[in-house]
């Protein structure tokens, strides 16, 4: 069964912990994301965004999906199925379609329109249930075609946003998706502690967590943040490991070449990436 992250969000705000957003793309991503969530017993939360949602044949397909293979895996950790920035009308077709969690990001909007339409997308998804985060300051590099140019949040704007009611909070703090550049200069923590101070128990989100060093992790998770985003270095490690398969002839030694069987080094890649996030997050054992 998939439930609202709300909960789980709030437990790790108040243990000091984060819970891993880990984007699926695919059968294999979401199976590899879910065993290794119950083998360390830990909550997670699988992102989808609107163009892996598009790639697996839509939100229904997916969330269909997903709530069979929990059943199948016999999984009892906590999921939440949250659709990663999300537009207005996607976010709507989510909830829609059976998801547990959106996120609807209105960053590219002025903070007047961001304000009306993510109250529209709280007052749909509570009641059904379902926990929302939303986002100020864009978060920089791409993601599914949509760029942001990594700014940093303005800590009231966040506290307008945040008292609207949502669940979550992304805020902009010089963060990026993909790979981070060789001058990144790093997490704004002055900004995050300001954000925090503002914004009191409400779990704030960190996107973008491929690369940042794992002390700026610890930091963040210590100035609030409750939720870490993970795409980018699952995609890596699977790309590595099938490529290592493939150079080393695997696929031509007997039945390699079956998917089954090419997959299968990427899937474990995604496995030991994800495990080693929900050790580094502390969401190990808090399911």
């Amino acid at each position: 069964m998939l439930v609202s992250a709300k909960d789980m969000l709030v437990k790790a705000k108040a243990g000091k912990y984060a819970v891993g957003q880990f984007n699926i793309n695919n059968l294999e991503w979401t199976k590899a994301i879910l065993l290794t969530a119950q083998e360390n017993n830990s909550p997670v939360i699988l992102g989808v965004s609107e163009g892996a949602g598009k790639y697996m044949c839509g939100f229904k397909t997916v969330a269909d999906m997903t709530k069979a293979m929990i059943d199948e895996l016999g999984i009892t950790v906590p999921v939440a199925l949250h659709l990663d920035h999300g537009s207005y009308e996607g976010a709507k077709k989510a909830i829609a379609a059976g998801f547990s969690s959106v996120m609807f990001d209105g960053s590219k909007y002025a903070i007047d329109e961001n304000i009306e339409k993510t109250k529209e997308i709280i007052a749909l998804a509570n009641s059904k249930g379902i926990s929302v985060e939303a986002e100020v300051g864009a978060i920089g590099g791409e993601e599914d075609g949509v760029v942001g140019g990594g700014e940093v949040a303005d800590p009231d704007e966040c506290k307008q946003i945040a008292d609207l009611g949502v669940d979550m909070l992304a805020a902009g703090i010089g963060n990026i998706h993909g790979k981070y550049p060789a001058n990144w200069a790093g997490l704004n923590f002055d900004v995050l502690a300001q954000i925090q101070e503002k914004t009191g128990i409400m779990p704030l989100v960190l996107h973008g967590g491929t690369g940042i060093p794992a002390d700026m992790i610890k930091k963040a998770i210590s100035l609030g943040v409750s939720k870490i985003n993970v795409n980018t270095e699952c995609q890596l490690s699977f790309a590595d490991a099938t490529r290592k398969y493939i150079e080393a002839g695997k696929d031509l030694e007997g039945k390699g070449f079956d998917p089954r069987k090419l997959l299968a080094p990427g899937f474990e890649a995604i496995k030991a990436t994800v495990k080693e996030k929900m050790e580094l997050f502390g969401s190990v054992n808090k399911a």
